[in-house]
């Protein structure tokens, strides 16, 4: 029963989290943009979201404004990246940085609680009858189902089109006439506004914000989308790709939660998102490996492949 609890609460956690995931993945492999605002922008929604929602806000507006605060957080590093030619990685660490200060000014605080608050857990928990992690869990299935649809939408527009192109081969899409510059501004904001959503979102199921929420987001955004790859691949078609990222946030947090309960420290899950993220980099190099061997063999025995 224990086992299935944490699962249960794994999954829940790991599908609001899926929502930022999605943002990393539009930055980092739909624009091939090293963007590390995401820890920032993390926290900032959380802030926002708390303080409106701490303030009798409705849930939802609280969540719109998470989103608009993430979008300008993105625009400020797309900005210093284009207009100033920062580079783009040292473009996100500064935004990071600037947003911790931020966050704080926002909050006026370092933590704000939500006990006690109406949430939009707590207003799914009273339509559903559904508990505390059952509601978080209703709430994570429709916000992702509900992103991915849109962003699947998006992205096969010719806007949506261009932003992918930018990623694929920028001096290609430049030379049909395409501004790359406000396509990285869109891009960015987009991401980091999903980031800031996941962060709202977050906060209100844990029942609290914190400045400090969004240290490690990135790498966690990067483990929930290699491990998407890995189990998921990356067939079919586009949403199914976005699905996977989402999947591969819950199969993350579900693997935190079962070593948790076997025993292992708190203290030691940085290391074991390491090597996660080590082993699932790794496991695509060793098929591949592993097949050309086979071909080869193959061929020396005169063989062919089905």
């Amino acid at each position: 029963m224990g086992f299935l609890l944490a699962v249960q609460g794994a999954a829940s956690q790991g599908i609001l989290w899926g929502i930022m995931a999605l943002g990393v993945f539009i930055t980092f492999k739909v624009l091939d943009f090293p963007d590390l605002t995401v820890d920032g922008s993390f926290a900032l929604g959380g802030a926002v979201g708390a303080v409106l929602v701490s303030h009798n806000a409705d849930p939802l507006v609280s969540l719109a404004a998470a989103f608009i605060a993430g979008s300008f957080a993105g625009a400020v590093t797309a900005l210093l990246h284009t207009k100033l030619k920062i580079p783009g990685i040292l473009a996100g660490i500064l935004t990071m940085i600037a947003l911790y200060s931020v966050n704080i000014r926002i909050m006026g605080k370092a933590n704000i609680p939500l006990l006690g608050v109406t949430t939009l857990m707590s207003r799914v928990a009273d339509l559903t009858g559904a508990g505390k992690t059952l509601s978080s869990l209703i709430s994570g299935i429709v916000f992702s189902a509900a992103i991915i649809a849109l962003l699947y939408w998006f992205f096969g527009t010719e806007l949506g089109s261009a932003i992918r192109a930018t990623g694929t081969n920028e001096h290609m899409i430049r030379a049909q006439g395409v501004n790359t510059e406000n396509m990285k501004l869109i891009g960015l904001a987009l991401s980091n506004g999903l980031t800031a959503l996941s962060g709202a979102l977050v906060a209100q199921s844990q029942g609290y914000a914190d400045v400090g929420m969004g240290v490690g987001a990135i790498v966690i955004g990067l483990a929930s989308i290699i491990i998407g790859e890995v189990i998921f691949g990356h067939r079919i078609a586009f949403w199914y790709t976005l699905a996977g990222v989402v999947l591969g946030s819950i199969t993350y947090r579900i693997i935190i939660a079962l070593v948790l309960q076997l025993g292992m420290k708190s203290t030691d899950l940085k290391l074991l998102t390491a090597c996660l993220v080590a082993l699932s980099l790794a496991i695509p190099v060793v098929k591949a490996n592993y097949m050309q061997k086979k071909q080869f063999k193959m061929r020396q025995k005169g063989g062919t492949l089905c």
